[in-house]
């Protein structure tokens, strides 16, 4: 009985190290999908709830966290070399900071919601970019600029903080041809991962 018990832990324990950890390539949303067929259900559900496309979400969450769902910003150092504070209190895999994660569980009333959880990140992703669709009229195709925003704040992106940031201007680059890769994959893959969804 014990035996069994002890399995049974073992095989749980296994099961959740796996789930939290990367997929096996985050070039590729169609063999992310076929990997974490969950993480396109949660990503589908985002999809229709604040109608922001697949591959926008999964672009954004992939320069946030690279699908980590412990990622957190490095530690500063003090006198050059003890690990110190972190920069932001940034963590899981939107990189949602501690006051707007507090805004979106006040907003969705979920308060048993995590930032180390797939369907609940990627849900904070559909919630902030359609607010800053609405607040900033910024289309919610335009992986760019939703980007820019996501990162500067709503505020910081109405003042232009960005322009003097050509660090970061590369960045929302990257994350533009990452949304774009994605999508093109997605429409080869969505139409059969859709009939899968049907049944599960």
């Amino acid at each position: 009985m014990n035996r069994i018990l002890l399995s049974s832990f073992l095989l749980i324990f296994f099961m959740s190290c796996a789930s939290n950890s990367p997929p096996s390539t985050t070039t590729d949303v169609c063999k992310i999908f076929k990997e974490r067929y969950s993480w396109y259900k949660a990503a589908k559900k985002t999809e229709k709830r604040w109608k922001i496309p697949v591959y926008v979400s999964m672009a954004i969450i992939k320069q946030e966290s690279s699908f980590r769902a412990d990622a957190r910003p490095e530690r500063t150092k003090l006198l050059g070399f003890i690990p110190w504070k972190r920069v932001t209190s940034a963590r899981g895999y939107a990189q949602a900071v501690d006051g707007t994660w507090e805004m979106y569980l006040n907003d969705r009333g979920g308060w048993f919601m995590s930032r180390n959880d797939f369907e609940d990140s990627v849900d904070f992703v559909g919630w902030y970019n359609y607010k800053t669709h609405k607040q900033l009229g910024i289309s919610l195709t335009n992986t760019r600029a939703l980007y820019l925003a996501y990162h500067e704040g709503r505020g910081g992106y109405k003042r232009g903080s960005y322009r003097t940031k050509p660090w970061l201007l590369s960045v929302a680059d990257k994350v533009q041809r990452q949304s774009d890769r994605y999508k093109v994959q997605y429409q080869g893959c969505k139409k059969k991962l859709g009939k899968r969804f049907i049944f599960f």
